[in-house]
């Protein structure tokens, strides 16, 4: 999948803030911001355009 010192130097481009790997969803979450980026053929796609909002749910799940 990703690669765990990929995943210590991504940071939202939002917010710039930590990012917590959601292997169910193969997507990448950002709780500071309530985004989800995509993680397509194992390459993350970090631009705000392909993001998601978070459900409420969702931000839940990580801490909020």
């Amino acid at each position: 999948m990703i690669d765990s010192k990929l995943l210590e130097l991504l940071v939202c481009p939002v917010s710039r803030g930590g990012l917590k790997l959601m292997r169910e969803h193969d997507e990448l979450w950002c709780a500071a911001s309530r985004l989800a980026y995509p993680i397509k053929d194992g390459i993350p796609i970090m631009l705000a355009d392909e993001a998601r909002p978070l459900s409420d749910v969702e931000a839940e799940k990580l801490g909020q």
